[in-house]
Protein backbone atom coordinates (compact mmCIF):
# COMPACT_ATOMS: atom_id res chain seq x y z
CA UNK A 1 0.00 0.00 0.00
CA UNK A 2 2.53 2.52 -1.22
CA UNK A 3 0.53 4.60 -3.14
CA UNK A 4 -2.49 5.08 -0.82
CA UNK A 5 -4.51 7.98 -2.54
CA UNK A 6 -6.55 8.17 0.74
CA UNK A 7 -3.32 8.94 3.10
CA UNK A 8 -3.05 12.93 2.70
CA UNK A 9 0.96 11.83 3.68
CA UNK A 10 1.19 10.00 0.08
CA UNK A 11 0.52 12.01 -2.51
CA UNK A 12 -3.58 12.61 -1.88
CA UNK A 13 -4.09 16.26 -2.32
CA UNK A 14 -7.54 18.27 -1.10
CA UNK A 15 -8.87 20.85 -3.68
CA UNK A 16 -10.62 23.35 -2.65
CA UNK A 17 -14.61 23.09 -4.35
CA UNK A 18 -15.33 25.61 -6.94
CA UNK A 19 -16.82 28.58 -6.07
CA UNK A 20 -20.31 29.38 -7.59
CA UNK A 21 -19.48 33.35 -7.33
CA UNK A 22 -17.19 35.65 -7.81
CA UNK A 23 -16.94 37.74 -4.87
CA UNK A 24 -14.86 41.34 -3.84
CA UNK A 25 -14.96 42.98 -1.18
CA UNK A 26 -15.69 46.99 -1.92
CA UNK A 27 -14.83 47.88 1.82
CA UNK A 28 -14.33 47.64 5.35
CA UNK A 29 -15.54 50.51 7.85
CA UNK A 30 -15.46 50.92 11.62
CA UNK A 31 -18.93 52.39 12.16
CA UNK A 32 -19.66 54.26 15.50
CA UNK A 33 -22.71 55.43 17.01
CA UNK A 34 -23.02 57.47 20.29
CA UNK A 35 -25.07 56.21 22.45
CA UNK A 36 -26.47 57.26 26.33
CA UNK A 37 -22.95 56.43 28.07
CA UNK A 38 -20.69 54.59 25.93
CA UNK A 39 -19.93 54.65 22.02
CA UNK A 40 -20.66 51.51 20.07
CA UNK A 41 -18.33 49.98 17.99
CA UNK A 42 -19.83 47.72 14.55
CA UNK A 43 -18.53 47.46 11.52
CA UNK A 44 -19.82 47.56 7.92
CA UNK A 45 -18.68 45.33 5.06
CA UNK A 46 -19.78 45.88 1.53
CA UNK A 47 -19.12 42.98 -0.29
CA UNK A 48 -19.75 42.68 -4.74
CA UNK A 49 -21.04 38.81 -6.12
CA UNK A 50 -20.87 37.97 -9.82
CA UNK A 51 -21.21 34.84 -11.33
CA UNK A 52 -19.99 35.23 -14.85
CA UNK A 53 -23.02 34.66 -16.33
CA UNK A 54 -24.99 38.44 -16.55
CA UNK A 55 -25.89 38.86 -13.01
CA UNK A 56 -24.40 41.11 -10.22
CA UNK A 57 -25.02 41.92 -7.01
CA UNK A 58 -23.85 44.72 -4.37
CA UNK A 59 -24.94 44.35 -0.67
CA UNK A 60 -23.80 45.82 3.03
CA UNK A 61 -23.27 43.77 6.12
CA UNK A 62 -22.98 45.19 9.35
CA UNK A 63 -22.29 43.50 12.98
CA UNK A 64 -19.78 43.50 16.19
CA UNK A 65 -17.25 40.48 14.07
CA UNK A 66 -15.36 41.70 10.40
CA UNK A 67 -16.33 38.12 9.49
CA UNK A 68 -20.14 37.99 10.62
CA UNK A 69 -20.35 41.22 8.35
CA UNK A 70 -18.66 39.94 5.37
CA UNK A 71 -20.91 36.53 5.69
CA UNK A 72 -24.06 38.81 6.03
CA UNK A 73 -23.08 40.97 3.28
CA UNK A 74 -22.63 38.15 0.76
CA UNK A 75 -25.92 36.60 1.80
CA UNK A 76 -27.93 39.32 1.08
CA UNK A 77 -26.38 40.19 -2.21
CA UNK A 78 -26.71 36.56 -3.44
CA UNK A 79 -30.78 37.59 -2.57
CA UNK A 80 -30.21 40.76 -4.62
CA UNK A 81 -28.64 40.19 -8.00
CA UNK A 82 -29.82 41.97 -10.82
CA UNK A 83 -29.16 40.89 -14.64
CA UNK A 84 -26.38 42.48 -16.60
CA UNK A 85 -26.23 42.66 -20.45
CA UNK A 86 -22.58 41.14 -21.99
CA UNK A 87 -22.11 41.45 -25.72
CA UNK A 88 -18.71 39.79 -26.86
CA UNK A 89 -17.29 40.90 -23.61
CA UNK A 90 -18.26 44.31 -23.90
CA UNK A 91 -21.25 46.79 -23.30
CA UNK A 92 -23.55 46.82 -25.91
CA UNK A 93 -23.43 50.91 -26.78
CA UNK A 94 -22.60 53.85 -25.11
CA UNK A 95 -24.67 54.79 -21.15
CA UNK A 96 -24.54 57.31 -18.43
CA UNK A 97 -26.06 56.89 -15.11
CA UNK A 98 -26.27 58.93 -11.93
CA UNK A 99 -27.25 57.76 -8.48
CA UNK A 100 -27.34 60.37 -5.52
CA UNK A 101 -24.46 62.22 -6.20
CA UNK A 102 -22.37 60.11 -8.57
CA UNK A 103 -22.36 60.09 -12.42
CA UNK A 104 -20.63 57.59 -14.68
CA UNK A 105 -19.78 56.74 -18.29
CA UNK A 106 -19.62 53.02 -19.42
CA UNK A 107 -17.88 52.76 -23.01
CA UNK A 108 -17.61 49.85 -25.23
CA UNK A 109 -14.12 49.30 -26.41
CA UNK A 110 -12.54 47.05 -29.22
CA UNK A 111 -11.05 44.24 -28.66
CA UNK A 112 -8.15 43.96 -26.35
CA UNK A 113 -8.81 46.97 -24.57
CA UNK A 114 -9.39 45.22 -20.85
CA UNK A 115 -11.19 47.01 -18.28
CA UNK A 116 -10.35 50.94 -18.24
CA UNK A 117 -12.28 52.45 -15.08
CA UNK A 118 -11.07 53.08 -11.21
CA UNK A 119 -11.70 52.13 -8.11
CA UNK A 120 -15.68 50.72 -7.31
CA UNK A 121 -16.11 50.97 -11.24
CA UNK A 122 -13.74 48.83 -11.86
CA UNK A 123 -14.26 45.98 -9.31
CA UNK A 124 -18.12 46.12 -10.54
CA UNK A 125 -16.77 45.53 -14.46
CA UNK A 126 -14.41 42.81 -12.58
CA UNK A 127 -16.89 40.95 -11.25
CA UNK A 128 -19.84 41.04 -14.13
CA UNK A 129 -17.07 39.64 -16.39
CA UNK A 130 -16.57 42.24 -18.66
CA UNK A 131 -13.48 42.20 -20.87
CA UNK A 132 -13.24 45.04 -23.34
CA UNK A 133 -14.93 48.55 -21.26
CA UNK A 134 -13.85 52.09 -20.94
CA UNK A 135 -15.24 53.80 -17.86
CA UNK A 136 -14.99 57.21 -16.14
CA UNK A 137 -16.96 58.39 -12.81
CA UNK A 138 -17.54 62.26 -11.47
CA UNK A 139 -18.70 64.30 -9.46
CA UNK A 140 -18.56 61.01 -6.35
CA UNK A 141 -15.77 59.73 -4.64
CA UNK A 142 -18.54 58.11 -2.65
CA UNK A 143 -17.28 54.03 -3.37
CA UNK A 144 -20.88 52.37 -2.95
CA UNK A 145 -22.74 55.82 -5.05
CA UNK A 146 -20.31 54.81 -7.66
CA UNK A 147 -20.83 51.31 -7.37
CA UNK A 148 -24.15 51.44 -7.49
CA UNK A 149 -24.23 54.18 -10.38
CA UNK A 150 -22.25 51.65 -12.30
CA UNK A 151 -24.83 48.73 -11.81
CA UNK A 152 -27.92 50.87 -12.94
CA UNK A 153 -25.72 52.06 -15.98
CA UNK A 154 -24.93 47.92 -16.62
CA UNK A 155 -29.35 47.01 -16.11
CA UNK A 156 -30.16 50.15 -18.32
CA UNK A 157 -29.89 48.42 -21.57
CA UNK A 158 -32.52 47.58 -23.60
Amino acid sequence: MANDSRNPRRGWKFQKPRKEFREELLSIDRVTRVTAGWRQLRFRAVMLLGNGKGKVGLWTGKSWEVVDAIAKAVTNAKKNMVDVKIENGSVPYDVKAKFKAANVMVHPASEGTWIIAGGAMRKVLMVAWYKDVLAKRYWSTNLINNAKATIKALTSFK
